[in-house]
């Protein structure tokens, strides 16, 4: 079932849906979730069923509010500890798309963790998904866990379509709402910092730049090591078409295409350069130059690209800056 966000009961209605354990495409300013209440077991388990996702594969927790002292009774429901630097963090980029790793408590939200005892916390800023948490807390949900609403592994959501498509059978059987909240704004999933070992740890970039993350935090942000928690979207293999995603620079590219020549089919060419081909058979889409606008359309181009005939899909590699870590993240993984 699909309601538009718009509807004058549509907060409401998804809002009782997590009450009751049932599952909610959720919008957000980074993709679509997949969301159940998270302190629900029953209804966790059916996330992960739906996605086919490892139940010790956690997921990330979205708590409401606009303030710190509107998202604090989130947190302190969840999370046994919180650094100053965390809290530095979290009144610096929340409402947004950073994701926390704190230590949890241990009578709370096990399944949503992945059986961990840390847990990833956010509060989004997408109006929609800031009204139905709120909407939910009223009702005594505390905490979504909201994971990307696409099969694991695969291209996420970014659009009420998306996630249609992803999930018709859930659709047909009315056993999910979808809330349609319009195209989401950033595009791509939130950055993700480990706060639960004494040291703020980048475990995953986003669309939160590293620099930023150390001026808010007052300290070095190291980088991921061994010793990480697991998190979200951190396999080496992720985010992937049904066509094969390679990663290349303009010149590998175009002398490929020139090789080929009119012979080349089946491939699809997302590019920030011009390139040129004698081959009429190609898809072609550029890229922009910014990082913000490519991290916005990235999934959607990603889906679009990915047709039946289509085998490969040959990416231009990102600028090597910091503005682009968390494109060049997701392709990476794409490409895995």
């Amino acid at each position: 079932m699909l309601a538009a966000a718009q509807a004058g009961d549509a907060v409401q209605r998804a809002a009782q849906t997590l009450q009751r354990g049932a599952l909610l495409g959720l919008p957000t300013e980074t993709v679509y979730g997949l969301a159940a209440d998270a302190d629900q077991p029953e209804a966790v388990a059916r996330i992960f069923e739906a996605k086919g996702r490892p139940k010790d594969h956690p997921l990330i927790v979205h708590v409401a509010g606009a303030t710190p002292a509107q998202w604090q009774a989130g947190v302190a429901h969840y999370a046994r500890e919180v650094p100053d630097f965390a809290q530095r963090l979290m009144a610096a980029f929340w409402p947004g798309p950073l994701t926390v790793i704190l230590p949890r408590r241990p009578d709370v939200g096990a399944a949503a963790a992945g059986g961990q005892d840390s847990i990833g916390l956010r509060c989004p800023s997408h109006p929609v998904a800031q009204a139905v948490l709120q909407a939910a807390q009223a009702l005594g949900v505390y905490g979504v866990a909201a994971p990307s609403a696409n099969r694991f592994g695969r291209v996420s959501p970014t659009t009420a379509a998306h996630v249609q498509d992803e999930f018709a059978t859930l659709l047909a059987d009315d056993a999910l709402l979808i809330l349609d909240g319009g195209p989401c704004p950033v595009g791509i999933e939130s950055t993700i910092v480990d706060c639960s070992r004494g040291r703020p740890v980048l475990l995953r970039p986003g669309m939160v730049e590293p620099a930023a993350l150390e001026q808010a935090c007052g300290e070095p942000v190291a980088q991921r090591d061994a010793a990480a928690p697991k998190a979200s979207g951190t396999l080496e293999s992720h985010y992937a078409p049904t066509a094969r995603v390679r990663l290349m620079p303009h010149g590998e590219m175009q002398a490929a295409l020139d090789m080929l020549g009119a012979d080349a089919r089946h491939i699809a060419l997302y590019v920030r350069q011009p390139v040129s081909s004698a081959s009429r058979h190609l898809q072609l889409r550029y890229m922009p130059l910014h990082a913000d606008a490519c991290a916005q359309e990235l999934f959607a181009v990603l889906r679009e690209l990915d047709q039946p005939d289509t085998k490969l899909i040959w990416v231009e590699t990102p600028p090597d800056a910091p503005a682009w870590d968390g494109v060049r993240d997701r392709l990476r993984r794409a490409a895995a």
